[in-house]
């Protein structure tokens, strides 16, 4: 039975449509909440503009699920979230490697082909995909990092967990294709990594992260794709790409994130030409399910949006 979402009210109140576009070779599933592009909104001069965009980019064995409850504070804007090639509801790209450059041509492509010069927003491994679309040619406006994978995962706080992932990883796609696939959706497994990563000390709360991980976390296509994720997102992060960025930048990063220490998000933001960085306390790696209100007001004021009437 599916675990009630505290944001569940909200959500209700915002239009979501379900879209699917041929994009690098394969096709990807995508969904739009807010305002359409149809729906007009009155500036204060009294003329009228289409509502903001901004594409979200989920994490690592996410899919777009994982941003909602951040999107159910943001109303105002017009919100396009694609599962990731090889997740959720979107067919593994074919014939390709599913490394960084393959998802960052993909984010490329598809923003051309759905919203040109929306907002990119990328949360944890998502932060890693946007940071080298973007780097290598992605025009946009401004770039929003949500748990920004600022250092070497294998580096961070608790890097032996991370090295333990890499062999959990790599013994699941060794096995037989049958066994390494149970292996990498085993539920305790799941679990575990569930309970890692959350810090909230409420019960509900709680109850409904781990529901989200139950439901979603082993929502991929086939080890190989997530072999070829996993690697991509140990073998890169942010650093690589901010001196090649040159759009306004937000960084929203937890203090108690185990996989990127405040400190190292706090160097990071040097790194870029126009960066801010905000800093949200007593979270860690999951802002988007725990903080989910705190992000959405960096995010509305990052972008100079106001709060809508009512909400």
């Amino acid at each position: 039975m599916p675990i009630p979402s505290p944001y569940a009210e909200r959500l209700s109140r915002i239009q979501i449509e379900r879209h699917e576009v041929d994009v690098t070779g394969g096709r990807t599933a995508y969904w739009t909440y807010g305002p359409s592009t149809e729906a007009q909104t009155p500036s204060e001069g009294g003329d009228e503009r289409a509502p903001l965009t901004v594409i979200a980019v989920h994490g690592f064995r996410g899919e777009h699920h994982g941003l909602e409850p951040v999107l159910a504070y943001l109303p105002e804007l017009r919100v396009i979230a694609p599962d990731l090639p090889g997740f959720g509801e979107t067919a593994p790209l074919p014939g390709r490697t599913h490394d960084l450059d393959a998802y960052a041509q993909w984010l490329t492509e598809f923003a051309a082909a759905v919203a040109p010069d929306a907002v990119i927003l990328g949360h944890s491994f998502g932060s890693i995909v946007a940071s080298a679309a973007v780097a290598g040619g992605l025009e946009t406006p401004r770039l929003i990092l949500i748990n920004p994978i600022g250092a070497p995962a294998l580096e961070g706080p608790k890097g032996v967990l991370t090295k333990l992932a890499v062999l959990y990883y790599g013994l699941g796609a060794k096995l037989p294709a049958a066994l390494g696939t149970a292996l990498l959706r085993n539920g305790l497994i799941v679990r575990g990594m569930s309970i890692a990563m959350a810090k909230t000390k409420d019960s509900d709360l709680r109850r409904f992260i781990h529901g989200q991980h139950d439901t979603y976390f082993s929502d991929f296509a086939d080890r190989d794709v997530l072999r070829d994720a996993f690697v991509a997102s140990v073998s890169h992060d942010v650093r690589e790409f901010a001196p090649d960025i040159d759009v306004p930048t937000l960084l929203i990063a937890a203090q108690d994130d185990d996989i990127t220490p405040i400190e190292a998000e706090r160097r990071l933001a040097t790194l870029f030409s126009d960066a801010e960085l905000v800093e949200i306390a007593d979270v860690g790696h999951l802002i988007h399910y725990e903080t989910p209100e705190e992000a959405a007001g960096a995010i509305r004021r990052f972008l100079r949006v106001p709060v809508a009437r009512g909400r």
